[in-house]
């Protein structure tokens, strides 16, 4: 990492006429003291210099392209297709998406029906790979409707999504529980698309960090490592409604994710552990979203039912490209 000059360091102090009211858009509700704090806005101050300073360093090492990414891992797009498709309409979006031109340096991912998992992973180009939408929490058995790890690794599958909004609403799902289910996930080979966002009411209380943090110390305290964990931010006001965070929004998030990994996991997880948005995302909205620095690619609903669609949002790579 680039160090800081002595000039900038020397300004952690920061001038007395700085003034800073931290905007947080209801994710959590501001405190006067903070606030009104001289030293949080010095602190505040060199920290906005000091990533200033960094970012700028950072372009000026290299003529080629690089992609502004916060965390170091490959971009990621999954498409979630949840309880949606017939045998005709699969094998037309499967038609479509290898028809389709995709960038080169993204991992894309499918998650279909159980049911339709097969047939997707005998037609589809090897170049996407298959995902379960979810998985139970320990070896097969006597257990009606479910379906295992080794099922899904048998068929093919290489992810499986956990923690979705819809399991933990709907059907009722704790953090514990799905942290212990992506613990055996991982611990049986599959990669694990890990889910945690707020509902409405949360993000109206000022509760976004509360609970999102909540939800990936669930995983923290489970997981066996980090190295095959994609984490999915998805405000669960977002999920189908056709609201879609701002990129402000997200990126305040992806950032604070981050940095609750740097400080409860290690600096080397928050750096590598690719932090992905979910929440009515679609080809309208997702190059602006991918310029994020911390938003390190998708998790896509029902625009990923459309394959040409899908394409737009898995190139939206190409709005994080930067000349340096």
């Amino acid at each position: 990492m680039a160090v800081a000059s002595t000039s900038l360091v020397s300004q952690l102090s920061g001038p007395k006429s700085v003034s800073y009211s931290p905007n947080f858009s209801g994710l959590r509700r501001s405190c006067s003291k903070l606030d009104n704090s001289q030293s949080f806005s010095a602190t505040k101050y060199l920290f906005e210099n000091l990533h200033s300073h960094l970012r700028l360093s950072s372009t000026r090492k290299g003529s080629r392209g690089v992609v502004a990414m916060a965390g170091t891992g490959k971009f990621f797009v999954g498409g979630n297709w949840k309880c949606n498709g017939t045998k005709d309409s699969i094998s037309k979006l499967v038609s479509d998406l290898n028809a389709a031109k995709l960038e080169p340096d993204v991992d894309v991912v499918v998650a279909p029906p159980f049911v339709y998992i097969d047939q997707v992973k005998s037609s589809l180009a090897d170049r996407v790979e298959i995902s379960g939408q979810n998985s139970w929490v320990g070896k097969g058995g006597a257990f009606t409707g479910e379906i295992s790890v080794e099922q899904l690794k048998d068929i093919g599958c290489k992810w499986v999504i956990l923690g979705h909004s819809e399991r933990r609403h709907i059907i009722g799902e704790d953090d514990k529980f799905i942290g212990k289910k992506a613990a055996y996930a991982l611990n049986g080979g599959l990669g694990v698309i890990a889910c945690i966002g707020e509902l409405l009411e949360e993000r109206e209380a000022g509760k976004t960090f509360d609970v999102c943090f909540q939800q990936l110390k669930a995983y923290a305290d489970s997981v066996p490592s980090w190295d095959n964990i994609v984490i999915a931010y998805e405000p669960v006001w977002a999920i189908g409604t056709g609201k879609v965070a701002t990129p402000q929004q997200a990126q305040e998030v992806h950032a604070a994710l981050r940095d609750w990994l740097r400080k409860n996991v290690s600096g080397e997880i928050a750096s590598k552990t690719r932090i992905i948005y979910g929440g009515s995302v679609n080809g309208g909205n997702s190059a602006e979203l991918a310029k994020q620095e911390d938003i390190d690619g998708f998790l896509v609903g029902g625009a990923s039912l459309k394959g040409p669609e899908f394409a737009i949002i898995v190139n939206s790579v190409t709005s994080k490209k930067v000349a340096a």
